[in-house]
């Protein structure tokens, strides 16, 4: 029986970057087909926004200097001389000392006014007569011409995953179609003779395929375009043909199950025979997850996953998402939220864990407790909130241990 080979989690990521780097062609797409999608190029604006001045509020606008040092008790005196028509160009003009117009929220700045005064610190003495009880400074309450955006200014940089806040910003620029990157395909193969299909009922000794589901929609989360290619049995052969098939179709291949040292799992002689590369890693310093495959034919990669639930999950999430994203140009920033461990765990030194947690309130304080359960049990990480990575140099946590919880 061969050991396995172990890299620990930053190595196997070298090796990835040094091994693996195809390129994905771009497609354009309306915006409105886009949220989720990954920008490939770079968004310049073609205009200014907004293209003129405008009140940030309902009142009048004024020239500052006319209302400098007046006060409740001494309220400036102004001429009210017009209004400007939300939408439309303003059409007065505040040219002599005094005056003032009124605006809308949104409605255009006459020339010569330099800010707003609300309209709650105005009172109408009568159809010509304002009266402002507070002062304003100049800008106040006005949006300059290219305040938000200027003619020339990347708006949105590429490698941006366009969320619903960037399709309003592409909407106010007048832009109706983007370039994204095409999703990459992900094949994906469940190996095992004791893996039955969910419309079977499971004999002894036998289970319904679940890591065909739970990488598929990892895989679309993650976007990406899922392509199932079945329960393979264990046979050679098959397996063989199949991962060929799913090479040639595929910009990247997950084999789930078959990743351990056992006499029936085909793998590890399945990609040594089907690529140029063969396996390049057998076994990853991680828990769960350590009888990780990785292999490459020409320019494809292969991941052999493990069998558990729990570990093909966290080895997506840790591996297979880190090579998503980098061949998308995607850089996937997640913030993790602090709290603090709830008991005293222990774990051996060596290899990094990432340990399923949920989280707690107790009196005004967030708690993370950890979800106990081997690799194999599905409901590991349906009930975890999210994860806590354990460097692999540390040997456990201390009960009130300030943590970083990632979301699943």
């Amino acid at each position: 029986m061969n050991l396995f080979n172990v890299l620990n989690v930053s190595d196997t990521k070298q090796l990835i970057d040094d091994n693996f780097n195809i390129e994905l062609q771009s497609e354009w797409v309306n915006i409105l087909d886009s949220t989720g999608r990954i920008l490939k190029s770079d968004i310049v604006s073609n205009d200014n926004v907004p293209p003129f001045r405008r009140s940030t509020v309902d009142g009048y606008a004024v020239y500052s200097r006319d209302v400098f040092g007046c006060s409740e008790t001494i309220p400036a005196i102004l001429d009210y001389i017009g209004e400007v028509l939300m939408g439309q160009d303003a059409v007065v003009e505040i040219n002599v000392p005094g005056a003032c117009c009124y605006v809308p929220t949104g409605g255009m700045i006459p020339d010569g006014a330099d800010s707003v005064i609300m309209i709650e610190y105005t009172e109408k003495l009568d159809e010509s007569t304002i009266l402002s009880s507070k002062p304003v400074s100049p800008g106040e309450n006005v949006i300059n011409i290219g305040e938000d955006i200027k003619i020339g200014e990347i708006v949105i940089k590429k490698g941006i995953k366009l969320r619903a806040y960037e399709i309003g910003v592409l909407s106010s620029l007048g832009i109706s179609k983007v370039e994204v990157c095409k999703k990459p395909r992900v094949g994906i193969i469940s190996t095992g003779d004791e893996v039955v299909n969910l419309g079977e009922i499971p004999k002894l000794g036998q289970i319904r395929d679940i890591n065909t589901y739970l990488l598929y929609s990892l895989i679309e989360e993650s976007g990406c375009e899922p392509v199932k290619y079945g329960l393979i049995k264990d046979d050679f052969e098959l397996l063989k043909s199949t991962l060929e098939k799913a090479v040639n179709e595929c910009d990247i291949i997950l084999m789930s199950g078959g990743s351990s040292v056992g006499k029936k799992d085909h793998t590890v002689n399945v990609i040594n025979s089907v690529g140029d590369k063969g396996v390049l890693v057998h076994g990853i310093s991680i828990k769960p997850g350590k009888p990780t495959i990785i292999g490459g034919a020409g320019e494809k990669i292969i991941f052999g996953l493990p069998g558990h639930p729990l570990a093909c999950a966290v080895i997506f999430k840790v591996i297979v998402k880190y090579y998503i994203n980098k061949i998308m140009g995607y850089d996937d920033v997640s913030y993790p939220v602090k709290c603090k461990f709830k008991i005293n765990y222990h774990k051996a030194k060596g290899r990094e864990e990432y340990l399923p947690v949920t989280l707690e309130e107790e009196n005004g304080e967030l708690y993370a407790k950890p979800v106990f359960g081997k690799s194999g049990l599905i409901t590991g990480f349906s009930k975890a909130w999210g994860y806590i990575k354990i460097e692999r140099n540390e040997e456990g946590l201390i009960e009130n241990q300030i943590v970083s919880t990632y979301k699943f």
